[in-house]
């Protein structure tokens, strides 16, 4: 056996270079199907970007849906999601330039028309075709000059130029689902400040062409949160409450509402898109996820409506997301620790597994992927909070004796969310450079129960700051990486999280943030109606809590600052806006501290190009090497670092 070369970490030559992520880069997103065929989205950040409905027909063939002019996104609650549904006739989807819902005929591509009259500032969402197909139920969001955008719920009829308004009054909806059995229809509604997995109602009522009567209140309250949803063949109604604590089934049917699971498990997942998907329901049966004992394999499990577990089918997925029902298999988009993201097919008879489609050929030899250590960790209040610690890894090379890795901390985004360990080639980008990476599930991440979703209220900006650092501290009294080489990045949320943890602390040697938040109160003003009101409960009420988001905002702090930042931003970013991270460097620059603004014009809340997504990974290592003294292994373009000559001081 070959000895590896010894050489400082964070200098070793690797094979996962920026390009290769990028190959590697198709998004997919919401399986459906018609009797016939089966749909999904495939991103593309080499098509900048570009959202393709893509279908793989009855002898096998994939190919693309929509003409190359088309793009399937739509931008209700700025995040999108249920862009397009599928019939035995026609597809129906949104188009991201005009926000317009556009039908395109199944055997003529090209025969594309409008529905409905083009307004520019009408936004669709989570579309659902009635069984009939004669119409579109879906969410509509109205843009105004002034004040803030207005959502209903509407039925668009697929053959005359008619809409009906189905619900309005409320300040959000979401979920419309036509019952199978009758003409009841079912879906959510909320109202500020909560966000859908704060609390939400699901209602149910009778459709026809004159719109919905005898509405009912099913289950659900401003403190109980109700997602997915859905209607079994016999027209029972199944959906995910939070109610016990954990987001578990439940179902009514005759008048009566019950539990089907009782398990400390989150069998949901937060509501930042529509058409989330855990579950499927095909014969009366529910097809639910789960996750193995062994962590790093995946379950899809088998529940009658009573909750009896008939089945539990052990796949090598950890990651399971947009599950759907197509020819009697269990289709998914599907991860591990060593596979890319894919298309997969179930069947679930025979019990077999096969690729539809890979996110890309993923031609990284086994011995170069760092498989993530998923660890527990105390925390302040003597709290417990969780990660995933990637050592570093490359089949070449190995430290100098006596030397410990480099380590970077990753805050996710959300901060309602969280982070699995599913390859994620980003990840890898650092550890096969000699990097370790602890990606962190701070307090407020999903997957762990509504109490420590919530424990994060009131709390945003400390928390989730405190459990990245107890994350350096654990990891380096182990003796795995270099304290004093520690540093943090984050998207979004994750972004804030970086920030305040470079001004308010002195964990860290340097950060990276990418869209993230700088000034609280700017944030009030200056986002969209989906989130105007999250801070309420991560933060407090504004203006009575006014304090805290002045005592929270990194600007009103910039004379505690030492900490060399690289600032990464979309010029249009309509969540996180590109002043909050003008006004971060102005504050860097203010106080001579090294930094780099980088903004790429035409992105938004997330990079979909793919030479931005390049251009951000090379700087973000030269900012690192810079900083903490290494000198990469790869032939990086300089960038421009103002006050560089402070770094040493630093």
């Amino acid at each position: 056996m070959k000895s590896k070369m010894k050489s400082h970490y964070g200098s070793w030559e690797s094979t996962i270079t920026p390009q290769k992520i990028i190959e590697g880069g198709l998004r997919f997103s919401e399986i459906r199907s018609n009797s016939s065929e089966l749909y999904f989205l495939e991103g593309r950040p080499e098509e900048a970007g570009r959202y393709v409905i893509v279908k793989q027909n009855s002898k096998g063939k994939i190919e693309d849906v929509i003409p190359k002019d088309f793009n399937s996104r739509n931008a209700v609650h700025e995040y999108g999601g249920g862009s397009f549904a599928v019939g035995k006739k026609n597809i129906y989807f949104t188009n991201w330039d005009d926000q317009r819902i556009y039908v395109v005929a199944e055997k003529n591509t090209s025969a594309l028309t409008i529905e409905p009259p083009f307004e520019k500032s009408i936004r669709y969402s989570d579309l659902t075709l009635s069984y009939d197909e004669e119409w579109i139920f879906c969410v509509r969001e109205t843009h105004f000059e002034k004040g803030e955008a207005k959502n209903e719920l509407v039925a668009i009829s697929t053959s005359k130029n008619h809409t009906i308004v189905l619900c309005t009054g409320r300040d959000f909806y979401s979920s419309p689902r036509i019952n199978p059995a009758n003409n009841e229809i079912c879906w959510l509604e909320w109202d500020h400040p909560n966000m859908p997995w704060d609390g939400s109602e699901l209602y149910i009522g009778n459709f026809d062409s004159n719109g919905v009567s005898n509405k009912k209140l099913i289950d659900g309250s401003k403190n109980i949160s109700i997602i997915q949803p859905e209607w079994s063949e016999s027209g029972q109604l199944i959906y995910i409450s939070d109610e016990s604590g954990w987001w578990n089934l439940k179902k009514y049917s005759d008048n009566k509402k019950s539990t089907i699971l009782d398990e400390e498990t989150d069998h949901g997942e937060p509501a930042w898109n529509f058409g989330v998907r855990t579950y499927f329901i095909k014969d009366n049966f529910i097809y639910l996820r789960g996750s193995s004992k062994d962590k790093n394999k995946g379950l899809i499990r088998k529940i009658n409506i009573s909750g009896e577990i008939v089945e539990e089918i052990e796949i090598l997925h950890t990651s399971i997301g947009s599950l759907s029902f197509f020819d009697n298999k269990a289709l998914y988009i599907g991860a591990s620790p060593v596979s890319n993201s894919e298309i997969v097919s179930l069947d679930l008879e025979k019990k077999e597994i096969k690729t539809i489609k890979e996110s890309s050929k993923l031609e990284i030899d086994s011995e170069e992927i760092s498989i993530p250590e998923e660890i527990t960790f105390t925390t302040t209040e003597s709290a417990t909070a969780y990660g995933y610690f990637y050592k570093p890894k490359n089949k070449k090379y190995q430290g100098n004796s006596g030397e410990k890795p480099p380590v970077l901390v990753i805050s996710h985004g959300g901060p309602t969310s969280a982070t699995s360990n599913a390859l994620n080639l980003s990840v890898q980008y650092w550890t096969n450079r000699g990097i370790a990476v602890v990606d962190v599930n701070y307090r407020g991440s999903t997957g762990y129960g509504k109490k420590f979703r919530d424990s994060l209220k009131g709390n945003w900006g400390v928390y989730d700051t405190d459990d990245c650092i107890a994350a350096v501290d654990y990891l380096s009294e182990k003796g795995l990486v270099d304290s004093e080489r520690a540093a943090i990045k984050g998207g979004s949320a994750g972004g804030y999280t970086t920030i305040n943890a470079l001004t308010f602390h002195d964990r860290f040697a340097v950060g990276a943030t990418y869209y993230g938040i700088a000034d609280l109160s700017v944030f009030i003003d200056d986002t969209h109606k989906f989130e105007s009101k999250y801070l309420e409960s991560l933060i407090g009420k504004y203006p009575e809590e006014k304090e805290k988001y002045y005592d929270r905002s990194a600007i009103n702090f910039t004379d505690q600052l030492s900490c060399p930042m690289i600032i990464f931003q979309g010029t249009e970013d309509k969540i996180v806006p590109p002043s909050q991270a003008e006004i971060m460097a102005e504050g860097l620059r203010e106080k001579k501290i090294p930094f780099s603004l980088i903004m790429y014009e035409g992105e938004q809340h997330g990079f979909r190009q793919s030479k931005n997504i390049i251009s951000s990974l090379e700087s973000e290592l030269y900012f690192y090497s810079q900083v903490l003294g290494f000198e990469p292994f790869d032939k990086l373009k300089t960038i421009n670092i103002e006050n560089s000559e402070e770094i040493k001081k630093c």
